[in-house]
């Protein structure tokens, strides 16, 4: 023990006694405290990154004696003697993955995924069903019976082909143009139209716009409007499903190549690499971000392109290709579940439609293009070439398909309309499981003002 007592007394009384204190302390520190030194040999270091890095991970030649250092930040990258820029144009662009061409043959017999006929089948009225479901849907819009709408037109195959390739129990983070996801799940017309209505009998209550759609259901996560909010939650998901035993469930996230510029992804892609996480990040990479083309979106190579900077697999395919999407995203599923690793897709196609019924594409690409990716390139044609081939398309049967779905279709807008709208106070729901007193308090007021003011409202319109 240090006693105080040794401490100059006429110290501690004058102004330099802080001083006095801290030689004294030191002083008998140094005669009560003995350092004892290991004996370890000299070792000649000859070429050192970090006095850390080769504490930590220096590994001595058996031969000379030499330490070599790895930085932690760059561990699998060796030394050169001459500065070289790692440029663009020197790294090979990430090909693209295509099984069926245009005339729907295949292009190499081994990638073929022998899906029977019934499944064939399925994929192609299911595509056929979100297309004619489009058309009017936007028709309508036009006609001012619903607020907004997005029509999903060439990009039919990417959610079709990816649907089917997943376990129904796999989580869908969408955006806002992935409704062929929900329609192979089995999301039914009446679901469809009635979110876009915002009736009683919406999933959603009416709280969102149109083509918000959700089910819980079937795994398919409520679109946000917020652009690429969804997969830092997909990532987030995905992290929570493999702390699971015996975890048999991954996620996927679809979003454009303009989210991509958001930064959320660039959290959601470093999170799910760092943290391992079972996720597949579905990059629709279409070509347009509303207006903005993808030329000047980004420079690099895709979206795909940027999966190595993170540490991740990737694999870029052809969009309009429902075969190359199914085989493409049954791969996916296999690797982030065995790996538990993520992975990014990129699916390259070409968005027909409008933006959304807010956007005139006309203003911004030529007609021409258009035309090309409408006929030739579309990928129901693809599959119908295909199947025709087979002898599994009947024209005569496909024509009364697609009848009876503008039928039920139609018939189904007649009905939504008519449907009341929900009951207002449903806006303080679903919040909280039990309502907090300040929305209790805010519903009263309400419920006031609307009492008071009725003749100013449409109540009519929404069930009481």
């Amino acid at each position: 023990m240090l006693a105080l007592s040794s401490l100059s007394t006429r110290a501690l009384r004058t102004g330099g006694w802080k001083m006095s204190f801290l030689r004294t302390f030191g002083n008998v520190l140094c005669r009560q405290t003995s350092f004892v030194r290991s004996a370890r040999p000299i070792v000649s270091v000859k070429s050192l990154s970090s006095d850390t890095a080769t504490q930590q991970q220096g590994q001595q030649s058996a031969s000379n004696g030499t330490l070599h250092a790895k930085f932690p930040g760059a561990l699998e990258a060796s030394f050169v003697t001459s500065p070289k820029l790692s440029l663009p144009e020197s790294i090979e662009p990430i090909p693209i993955y295509r099984v069926m061409n245009s005339e729907g043959m295949i292009d190499d017999p081994s990638q073929e995924p022998n899906l029977d006929q019934t499944t064939v089948k399925k994929m192609f009225r299911d595509m056929v069903l979100l297309n004619t479901m489009d058309k009017i849907l936007y028709e309508s819009q036009r006609q001012g019976r619903i607020s907004f709408y997005m029509t999903n037109f060439g990009e039919e195959a990417s959610h079709i082909g990816s649907a089917a390739a997943l376990s129904p129990e796999d989580w869908v983070y969408g955006q806002y143009r992935e409704a062929g996801v929900l329609v192979w799940r089995g999301f039914t017309i009446s679901d469809f139209i009635n979110q876009c209505y915002g009736n009683a009998e919406d999933l959603g209550k009416g709280r969102q716009m149109p083509v918000h759609y959700g089910s819980r259901k079937l795994n398919f996560v409520t679109i946000s409007s917020p652009l690429g909010t969804q997969i830092p939650q997909a990532a987030g998901a995905a992290y929570a499903f493999k702390l699971q035993p015996n975890n048999q469930r991954c996620v996927i996230t679809y979003f454009g190549e303009g989210a991509a510029s958001e930064g959320d992804t660039h959290a959601a892609f470093n999170f799910a690499a760092t943290l391992d996480c079972p996720v597949i990040f579905f990059c629709r990479n279409n070509g347009f971000a509303i207006s903005t083309p993808s030329k000047e979106q980004y420079r690099g190579d895709g979206i795909a392109g940027r999966a190595a900077g993170y540490g991740m697999a990737a694999l870029r395919f052809d969009g309009t290709d429902v075969f190359a999407t199914y085989n493409a995203t049954k791969l996916a599923r296999e690797y982030v579940l065995r790996e538990n690793k993520p992975i990014i897709l990129e699916a390259m196609a070409y968005r027909i439609g409008h933006h959304s019924t807010s956007d005139d594409s006309t203003a911004y690409r030529p007609a021409e293009e258009l035309e090309v990716w409408n006929t030739v390139e579309h990928p129901i044609t693809k599959l119908k070439h295909y199947m025709l081939q087979r002898g599994w398309f009947d024209e005569n049967e496909e024509n009364e398909f697609v009848k009876s779905i503008r039928k039920q279709v139609l018939s189904q807008i007649n009905q939504s309309e008519r449907i009341l709208k929900p009951d207002w106070r449903e806006l303080f729901q679903d919040v909280y499981a039990e309502m907090p007193t300040h929305l209790k308090e805010q519903m009263r007021s309400m419920e006031e003002h609307v009492a008071q003011h009725r003749e100013h409202y449409p109540l009519k319109d929404f069930k009481q």
